[in-house]
């Protein structure tokens, strides 16, 4: 996962219509897939590709929050573990 964040990431529309977040390079799968339903697209003929991308953007910042908050509960954790002394 540590060389996805070091490489450009791009959003890209496929020939079936799927929207695929892959690496610029197009080393490797695609690190994510997003399939509208055919109903969906009558909703959005021309907007797929914009709400896939805030989709992507909202799950980045969740995972990041996500991973800043399992930081602080291992340093709840940690200090949890360490030794006290009642008086």
């Amino acid at each position: 996962m540590g060389s996805a964040l070091s490489s450009f990431l791009e959003i890209v529309e496929l020939v079936n219509g799927d929207i695929v977040l892959q690496r610029a390079d197009g080393d490797g799968e695609a690190l994510m897939t997003i399939r509208f339903s055919d109903e969906s697209k009558t909703y959005m003929p021309n907007g797929r590709l914009e709400v896939a991308r805030a989709m992507i953007h909202a799950g980045i910042e969740t995972a990041s929050q996500m991973q800043f908050v399992k930081s602080d509960l291992e340093d709840e954790d940690r200090d949890l573990e360490s030794p006290r002394i009642l008086h």
